[in-house]
């Protein structure tokens, strides 16, 4: 059954504002302590980087948003810019960068209930398999509709922000009351490689500030609510981001947070209690299942849009009538799947590392095509030099292995675009 008013279970300004920190609110915050730990004061200047490249490309997208309301997204503003090849290539890199995303946030999940249910870590394959059992769940619950999706994302929303404030709280009396402190910068630890490595580690937590904009066909009132759950949801994420990870980074010995499988709940352990830090981890573990659900709705949109687009078959569009494109929504999550299967083999800390870079780059491409785009069509040209000066920084600091694999990734799409550019040239005559 196709669903004859997609706009069926649309998104208002909270729903898409919870969207957007919802998918940026997930894994990243509860575990890149653990990896931006090494790297000191050059994490702290890592995440204002971040933070500012991201909220110039959230400008960006919202000046994109009013200028081509039509384009219907990010893709589509690459295709209005530079023609149909380039929105799809952006388009397919783009989807596989969610579904390297969706499996990271997986794995982030099962990280973080494994040190409640230690089974969970033990084991060559275990870890992925309960990974591959959380997509599937997601899925489930996206199939009840758009509407049920964003609702989930509301009150998971407001729960994960519950443990980013305790956090900023015990942070500030554990200072105050002189238990710990924060070393200043040794001379000479603070360097430009360093900076760029813990810059393009951050870049994944903020990954979605582009969420609204790819699920514009499901906001209502789109030139205005898409602008402001992208600047508002950005700009908020960014400001807990910098406190809660830094404090955790920087007041946790090195060797503990760095070997630590959940970062969060060790800090409350230490500066609060253990009973506390179960409740860190139950508060983390809802984060990670709440940004796996705005994940999969989007895998689910992208998909659906790319049919619209005619840059996919079109037997991907069709939506039954909770206005779900069930098609594009089950085979996403097969692939998703295999994804998390292929790399089964990697431990849990590894296979989150290689899949936050992954995806990060693969992410990457997008933005700095939407910058490129904004520069040929006249939009926001000042902020659309920044941002394409800034993808292509973090692209070259998320390393020659994992953007260079995000590009052949890319290249892989090109035998699906020339079999639809056939099909559409057949469909002409």
């Amino acid at each position: 059954m196709t669903d004859r008013n997609p706009k069926a279970g649309s998104l208002g300004l909270v729903a898409a504002t919870a969207l957007v920190m919802g998918n940026m609110i997930g894994s990243g915050v509860f575990l890149l302590p653990a990896s931006l730990a090494p790297f000191g004061w050059n994490g702290v200047i890592g995440w204002l980087i971040t933070i500012s490249g991201a909220l110039v490309l959230a400008y960006v997208l919202s000046r994109l948003t009013r200028a081509r309301p039509g384009a219907g997204g990010p893709a589509g503003f690459v295709t209005d810019a530079f023609g149909p090849a380039a929105g799809f290539f952006i388009s397919w890199i783009y989807l596989v960068s969610i579904w390297t995303s969706v499996v990271a946030i997986a794995v982030a999940a099962v990280s973080y209930l494994s040190s409640i249910v230690p089974l969970l870590g033990m084991g060559e394959y275990v870890p992925a398999m309960a990974a591959i059992v959380l997509l599937w769940l997601m899925a489930f619950i996206n199939l009840r509709g758009v509407r049920a999706a964003g609702e989930f994302q509301i009150v998971t929303l407001a729960l994960k922000v519950l443990p980013l404030i305790v956090v900023i709280m015990i942070a500030a009396a554990v200072l105050g009351s002189g238990r710990a402190h924060v070393a200043p910068p040794v001379p000479g630890s603070i360097g430009f490689g360093a900076i760029n490595g813990a810059a393009t580690l951050t870049l994944w937590a903020l990954l979605g500030f582009e969420s609204a904009s790819v699920a514009t066909a499901r906001v209502r009132n789109p030139e205005v609510n898409i602008a402001r759950a992208t600047l508002w949801g950005t700009g908020l994420t960014g400001i807990l981001y910098l406190l809660v990870c830094s404090a955790v980074a920087l007041l946790l010995p090195v060797e503990v947070a760095a070997h630590s499988p959940a970062p969060f709940a060790t800090f409350v352990a230490r500066f609060w209690n253990a009973d506390a830090a179960t409740f860190i981890t139950v508060f983390a573990v809802i984060s990670c299942v709440g940004a796996l659900n705005g994940w999969t709705l989007l895998e689910a949109e992208m998909v659906r849009d790319m049919a619209n687009r005619r840059l996919l078959p079109a037997w991907f569009a069709e939506t039954d009538g909770r206005g779900v494109a069930r098609r594009a929504l089950l085979i996403s999550t097969v692939i998703a799947s295999l994804f998390a299967a292929m790399n089964a083999s990697r431990s849990m800390q590894a296979l989150f590392e290689y899949l936050l870079l992954l995806s990060t780059s693969a992410t990457l491409w997008l933005y700095l095509a939407c910058a490129l785009s904004a520069l040929r069509l006249g939009v926001a040209r000042p902020a659309a030099i920044l941002g394409a000066v800034y993808a292509l920084w973090t692209l070259w600091g998320a390393g020659i292995g994992a953007s260079g694999l995000s590009f052949v990734l890319m290249a892989l799409g090109l035998p699906i675009w020339l079999m639809v550019r056939r099909r559409n040239a057949e469909q002409r005559v």
